[in-house]
């Protein structure tokens, strides 16, 4: 475990191909600071390549999963002597691309991640849970699209995101125009949650049965169906359907397949081997 280790979070095995990762910034209510930024980046990287790996349940320490940007660990532009609008525009088209690149990575990460979310999600929170693939929470959770009360519009991703994940325009558009408070109940009636818990402990033990029965599949279908609805979201069906031709005609030429139908037949369990 020596490769999961990290400042800002937490990372341990929950059963076998089931990982577990936890921001642990809970004296800061795991708000998002440089190290968080460079972990999680760096962490789901690891975890797109481990094959000891099938199934990823995120969750948070402390009272709340997130509360948004550290504004004490806020990324600047350094003013240098020579400022030129351009080049300090350029300098912080990296800052924001860096900052993207660590949500997006458990967008593109092979493996399923389902998310856990309790307590406050703001900011920051939102841009990571929507990148994510199946979303549970508490009954104490709420979420709030903050960017507009410090004068941004979200820029890591859930103006992206959102709209997709839930379908509903005028929703989406409210909530990030005002950052008004979402509640569970909301969140969950317009498709941003998919299953609500009593609490923290609920919510991670039905994410772990989720994620053990994922890990049980066949990891070529579960990587295979994980990266086919992410091109298909952002595509025409058309598209969708002659992109899966061609990933289809190269992926089931797997062993998996006669090992899954005999064990749909009863006749023996299958041990699907790692990517």
């Amino acid at each position: 475990m020596e490769k999961y280790k990290f400042e800002t979070l937490a990372v341990s095995f929950l059963a076998e191909y089931v990982i577990s990762v936890q921001l642990n910034r809970a004296e800061k209510l795991n708000a998002f600071n440089s190290a968080l930024w460079r972990d999680l980046k760096e962490c789901f990287t690891v975890i797109k390549d481990d094959s000891t790996v099938r199934a990823v349940i995120l969750s948070a320490a402390g009272k709340h999963f997130t509360a948004g940007l550290d504004l004490n660990d806020f990324p600047t532009v350094d003013m240098k002597e020579d400022y030129d609008s351009a080049r300090q525009a350029h300098r912080l088209r990296l800052i924001i691309k860096s900052m993207q690149e660590s949500i997006t990575v458990a967008e593109t990460c092979d493996k399923p991640i389902i998310t856990v979310t309790h307590g406050a999600c703001l900011g920051a929170g939102i841009d990571l849970i929507t990148a994510c693939d199946i979303r549970y929470c508490s009954r104490d959770a709420y979420f709030c699209v903050k960017e507009v009360d410090i004068s941004i519009a979200a820029d890591l991703g859930t103006l992206q995101r959102l709209p997709k994940a839930t379908g509903n325009d005028s929703a989406v558009r409210e909530l990030c125009l005002t950052a008004r408070r979402q509640v569970y109940q909301e969140a969950a009636s317009i498709g941003l949650i998919s299953k609500v818990l009593d609490s923290k402990e609920a919510a991670i033990a039905e994410a772990t049965k989720t994620a053990i029965l994922i890990a049980s599949k066949s990891p070529v279908a579960t990587t295979g169906t994980k990266h086919l609805l992410n091109y298909s979201r952002d595509h025409s069906v058309a598209e969708g359907l002659a992109y899966t031709l061609a990933w289809s005609q190269a992926m089931t030429n797997t062993r998996d397949i006669p090992e899954a139908i005999d064990a749909v037949l009863g006749k023996r369990k299958p041990t699907f081997s790692k990517l």
